[in-house]
Protein backbone atom coordinates (compact mmCIF):
# COMPACT_ATOMS: atom_id res chain seq x y z
CA UNK A 1 0.00 0.00 0.00
CA UNK A 2 1.44 3.54 -0.99
CA UNK A 3 0.60 6.67 1.66
CA UNK A 4 0.04 9.59 -0.57
CA UNK A 5 1.17 12.78 0.61
CA UNK A 6 -1.90 15.16 1.81
CA UNK A 7 -1.56 18.56 2.23
CA UNK A 8 -3.83 21.52 3.13
CA UNK A 9 -2.59 24.82 1.81
CA UNK A 10 -3.61 27.72 4.44
CA UNK A 11 -3.39 31.05 5.03
CA UNK A 12 -4.07 33.58 8.04
CA UNK A 13 -7.61 34.32 8.88
CA UNK A 14 -9.05 32.13 6.64
CA UNK A 15 -12.54 30.98 7.23
CA UNK A 16 -13.14 28.28 4.35
CA UNK A 17 -9.30 27.23 5.67
CA UNK A 18 -10.83 26.10 8.76
CA UNK A 19 -13.85 24.72 7.64
CA UNK A 20 -10.93 22.83 5.01
CA UNK A 21 -8.66 21.29 7.94
CA UNK A 22 -12.08 19.18 9.31
CA UNK A 23 -12.69 18.12 6.26
CA UNK A 24 -9.10 16.90 5.56
CA UNK A 25 -8.68 15.71 9.13
CA UNK A 26 -12.12 13.63 9.28
CA UNK A 27 -10.94 12.13 5.57
CA UNK A 28 -7.27 11.17 6.49
CA UNK A 29 -8.44 9.97 9.94
CA UNK A 30 -10.89 7.56 8.48
CA UNK A 31 -8.51 6.36 5.88
CA UNK A 32 -5.43 6.18 8.40
CA UNK A 33 -3.14 8.44 6.30
CA UNK A 34 -1.25 11.13 7.63
CA UNK A 35 -1.20 14.76 6.36
CA UNK A 36 0.18 18.13 6.53
CA UNK A 37 -0.86 22.08 6.49
CA UNK A 38 1.01 24.35 5.07
CA UNK A 39 1.04 27.97 5.15
CA UNK A 40 0.94 30.05 1.66
CA UNK A 41 1.66 33.40 3.86
CA UNK A 42 5.42 33.46 3.84
CA UNK A 43 6.07 31.38 0.86
CA UNK A 44 5.92 34.02 -2.23
CA UNK A 45 5.60 31.64 -4.82
CA UNK A 46 2.35 29.66 -3.31
CA UNK A 47 1.04 32.90 -2.56
CA UNK A 48 1.65 33.85 -6.55
CA UNK A 49 0.47 30.48 -7.67
CA UNK A 50 -2.78 29.72 -5.22
CA UNK A 51 -3.85 33.00 -3.95
CA UNK A 52 -7.41 33.03 -5.03
CA UNK A 53 -7.61 29.43 -4.36
CA UNK A 54 -7.02 28.82 -1.00
CA UNK A 55 -7.81 26.54 0.49
CA UNK A 56 -5.91 23.94 -1.63
CA UNK A 57 -5.53 20.25 -1.11
CA UNK A 58 -2.93 18.52 -3.15
CA UNK A 59 -2.49 14.74 -3.33
CA UNK A 60 0.72 13.78 -4.19
CA UNK A 61 1.67 16.84 -5.34
CA UNK A 62 -1.61 17.23 -7.74
CA UNK A 63 -4.15 20.09 -6.74
CA UNK A 64 -7.23 18.16 -5.99
CA UNK A 65 -9.71 20.55 -4.81
CA UNK A 66 -9.87 24.21 -3.38
CA UNK A 67 -12.11 26.34 -1.67
CA UNK A 68 -14.72 23.83 -0.58
CA UNK A 69 -13.18 20.37 0.10
CA UNK A 70 -15.35 17.72 -1.00
CA UNK A 71 -15.01 15.17 1.76
CA UNK A 72 -16.26 12.16 -0.52
CA UNK A 73 -14.17 13.03 -3.73
CA UNK A 74 -11.05 13.49 -1.47
CA UNK A 75 -11.54 10.05 0.11
CA UNK A 76 -11.61 8.74 -3.26
CA UNK A 77 -8.80 10.32 -4.82
CA UNK A 78 -6.78 9.19 -1.53
CA UNK A 79 -8.03 5.93 -1.86
CA UNK A 80 -7.21 5.89 -5.40
CA UNK A 81 -3.44 6.87 -4.79
CA UNK A 82 -2.80 4.14 -2.03
CA UNK A 83 -3.85 1.79 -4.27
CA UNK A 84 -0.88 2.02 -6.72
Amino acid sequence: MVIPDVVLLTKADCHLCAEARTAVERVTAALGVPWAERRIDDDAGLQEQYAEEIPVVLVDGIQRDFWKIDEQRLARTIKKAMAR
